[in-house]
């Protein structure tokens, strides 16, 4: 008996696990979310695609499981790319099913046609025309073979006429999911150890490549007397349990971390593709291992790379390294790491409560936050707050737009976590230029039922690139964002609302917000003039930040400059 095109493309995305579309529905898609809704998939109605393609790129991410999402032809399916590009950088499993106009008008100028080829290939690890009705069920099997595999988004593209043709189905075409190991062979492991057991100082460097390999990165540090530093993306699974943790490096993160990676005699990159070049000593002391060869030595050169999965190659390396490392080198950075922390508590610190540090709201947020919690964080500061201040716990899963580097990604992506996992509390940690960038999908949260707890940083700017403009030296310019009362507004779209001014009423107001049921947003008015400090500040950078002050109070903004020594220098 033959089906149609639409009824074999979801039931093939069902058995290849899916269990939610996020789109918007519309003329060329409408016999496709048909067929979902006489099937087992739940559609999930968003207002905007960019939020569908964030929530659909966060439940893949989270679930590990494939997710999709639709769009119709032209406008629809292109709102869609910042979504997808986020996700597909993300590795998240996500196929989008790309609508066109019918076949009769394809190539002749036809209004809201565009080359949905052309738009996706740089997104994508899979791009292809379901061509032939016969082809509905190879095609969209190999993009979600592609997009599990690979680990990244594949694109569908369909005709709107397309889904109505009807097809035999006759051959099986099916997802496969092989789970090779990859290691080095034995000559280079033990190329790999005699560096090892040579080098006086060796310092970790694990990225988000070493995701499943928590036990043995500890194990490797404890025979070396290694610290560990790791990247952002690579926090909530190397920090938890890890004596050996010294923090992170980057701009965004503390003197342990660089310090420990400055001294070493070798660094032992893990599965990390940091694309900060300046981070990285000279190349001499930089040995790589990572299970794509093509990120060799792609940041900085390195002295030796392998390919391998982080595990595996692990496993295989430590019966061949020697022991008795002195322990000097680790034991300084875990002092430094000690004073790292005792530094961010004073930071959060503050006598006047009318004053609300971002990062006194992020540590109440950590002992108050479930231990198993989902945490999402908008780009910008937030996320800083997120990475310095909340502490992964071995169950908690943090999601940050870290390769993309958008605004807005918080809340749409834990709308997705909210949905892959209905059980557990999921927060999403966000500015308030990134709230109201895509704010109408708060509707989507009620109509969806999704018990999203949304934490807006209200400083009424758009803090992070204000304090870049700052530490240039400029003048900051179009930063500044009149802002509604979150709170209120929350409530007229039928979420539950709070907003705290002052810092004595903080902890009752967020605990209150994080015991509401369904979802619930508090809205904090946190100091404005805040900035984000990096670990090492050098002399070119207090310049510039006295260079604005200068301007600043030539402009006749004195107050402004004394509020931004007082709350970051002289406290």
């Amino acid at each position: 008996m033959s089906r149609s095109v639409a009824e074999v493309m979801v039931e093939t995305l069902i058995t290849a696990g899916a269990k939610r579309c996020w789109g918007i529905v519309g003329d060329t898609i409408n016999h496709f979310t048909d067929a979902i809704r006489r099937s087992e998939m739940r559609w999930v109605h968003v207002r905007h695609e960019e939020a569908g393609g964030l929530a659909a790129g966060a439940e893949a991410y989270m679930t590990g499981e494939l997710a999709v999402c639709a769009g119709t032809c032209g406008p629809g399916s292109l709102h869609f790319v910042n979504g997808i590009f986020e996700s597909h950088r993300n590795g998240a499993p996500v196929v989008l099913i790309a609508s066109d106009v019918a076949r009769t008008e394809a190539g002749l100028g036809f209004p809201q046609a565009v080359d949905q080829r052309k738009i996706y290939e740089q997104c994508s690890v899979f791009c292809e025309y379901v061509s032939h009705p016969d082809q509905a069920r190879r095609i969209v099997a190999l993009a979600a073979q592609a997009a599990l595999n690979k680990g990244g988004v594949a694109v569908v593209i369909v005709n709107g006429d397309m889904f109505t043709e009807r097809t035999e189905d006759a051959l099986d075409w099916a997802v496969h999911r092989p789970a090779p190991v990859l290691r080095p062979s034995d000559r280079e492991l033990e190329v790999l150890a005699s560096a090892l057991n040579e080098a006086d100082k060796v310092t970790i460097y694990a990225g988000i490549g070493a995701r499943e390999a928590h036990d043995p990165v500890i194990a490797l540090a404890k025979v070396l007397a290694a610290p560990v530093v790791h990247t952002s993306r690579a926090k909530e699974f190397i920090e938890p349990d890890n004596p050996f943790n010294v923090g992170m490096t980057g701009i965004l993160g503390n003197k342990a971390g660089v310090d420990a990676i400055d001294r070493a005699d070798i660094m032992l990159c893990l599965g990390t593709d940091f694309a900060w070049t300046q981070f990285y000593p000279d190349g001499k002391h930089v040995i790589q291992i990572d299970r794509e060869a093509t990120h060799l030595g792609r940041r900085a050169p390195i002295r030796l790379g392998l390919v391998g999965d982080i595990g595996p190659t692990l496993e295989a390396l430590l019966p061949r390294l020697s022991g008795d490392r002195d322990q000097t080198h680790l034991q300084q950075a875990l002092k430094q790491w000690e004073e790292d922390r005792e530094g961010y508590e004073r930071e959060a610190n503050e006598p006047d409560p009318a004053l609300i540090h971002p990062q006194a709201v992020a540590r109440m947020l950590d002992s108050l936050a479930a231990e198993d919690a989902i945490l999402t964080a908008d780009g910008g500061s937030p996320q800083v707050w997120l990475l310095r201040h909340v502490a992964a716990r071995g169950q908690r899963r943090f999601l940050i737009s870290l390769l993309h580097g958008t605004m807005a990604n918080a809340y749409p992506q834990a709308m997705g976590a909210a949905a892959a996992y209905p059980g557990r509390q999921v927060i999403a940690m966000c500015g308030d230029g990134g709230m109201t960038m895509l704010m109408g999908d708060l509707l989507t949260l009620v109509q969806e039922k999704l018990p999203v707890k949304l934490l807006i940083f209200n400083n009424g700017s758009l803090g992070f690139v204000e304090m870049e403009q700052r530490v240039e030296g400029l003048l900051d310019s179009y930063t500044e964002l009149q802002n509604p009362d979150f709170a209120a507004l929350a409530r007229t779209c039928g979420l539950s609302g709070w907003r705290a001014e002052n810092a004595d009423d903080l902890e009752s107001a967020m605990t209150a917000w994080l015991a509401a049921e369904g979802p619930a947003l508090l809205d904090v008015k946190v100091n404005r003039m805040e900035l984000v400090m990096p670990p090492h500040v050098k002399p070119s950078q207090v310049a510039s930040t006295a260079m604005f002050g200068i301007r600043a109070m030539l402009d006749g903004r004195t107050k402004e400059v004394v509020a931004l020594l007082r709350d970051n220098f002289l406290r």
